[in-house]
């Protein structure tokens, strides 16, 4: 049973967009003003003590708003969150960024890493059970004003530079049947990356290979836009990586 009521999970939710929007900690001046939630500011306040006690929104640090945890994050992708469908035009361009490269798995997940980096905005990152890993997007986080943090960026350049971090992701995915894998901190690889981070993965498998594409970016990304991009493409390159002979 949850520890959330109904009322409470219509203010996380806004919380989230909020965040989501602006990356500043939340005050509840902010919902009353912004958001019709046809409740009191005292109410609002009261449930928002609420919803930190019981884990889904923490203190910001130097702010006396409030921001999502992962198990307020969490809680919105598995309960709240619908996802946004992909346009034909977009799947169209997924397939076409990547179908000249259809004939050599390295050259196709080398691009495709760029093309995903290019279209989310975000850190894109590609490995597979023979060992070979891909990335690109890194300059994207020059626009994210999480990683203005210089240990933040030396975490996350250490993660990519080491291939036996993501065979580490890949073999927990190959528990969950092909669900998409969401690393928000709350599960036991403990990593201080996914204090500010966040990653989401999918997996492609064929009688051949066994890989992961996916991102990572802030906790806040639109995992709505996100999460369905990555399903197709992921899908996408099984399907082309089953017609290689190689």
């Amino acid at each position: 049973m949850e520890d959330i009521t109904q009322r409470q999970t219509d203010i996380l939710k806004v919380i989230i967009k909020e965040y989501t929007e602006t990356g500043e900690p939340v005050g509840s001046e902010i919902l009353e003003k912004k958001y019709k939630l046809g409740v009191s500011p005292a109410t609002i306040r009261n449930e928002m003590v609420l919803l930190a006690k019981n884990g889904y929104i923490k203190k910001a640090h130097f702010s006396s708003g409030r921001v999502p945890s992962a198990k307020g994050f969490r809680f919105y992708i598995n309960k709240i969150m619908k996802e946004k469908e992909m346009s034909t035009a977009d799947e169209v361009a997924y397939k076409n960024s990547v179908w000249d490269e259809r004939g050599e798995r390295h050259k196709l997940l080398a691009q495709a890493t760029k093309v995903l980096a290019h279209r989310t905005g975000l850190v894109s990152v590609a490995a597979t059970n023979g060992g070979d890993m891909y990335y690109s997007g890194v300059a994207n986080l020059l626009s994210i004003h999480e990683f203005i943090d210089r240990e933040l960026e030396k975490y996350l350049f250490e993660r990519l530079d080491e291939i036996g971090y993501w065979e580490r992701i890949l073999e927990r995915m190959g528990k969950l049947d092909g669900e998409i894998y969401y690393l928000l901190g709350d599960d036991d690889l403990r990593d201080p990356m996914y204090e500010s981070c966040a990653s989401v993965f999918c997996e492609f498998e064929t009688d051949k290979i066994k890989g992961i594409i996916g991102v990572v970016g802030p906790k806040r990304m639109n995992y709505d836009t996100v999460s369905p991009q990555l399903k197709f493409f992921s899908s996408l390159l099984q399907d082309i990586i089953k017609t290689q002979n190689s």
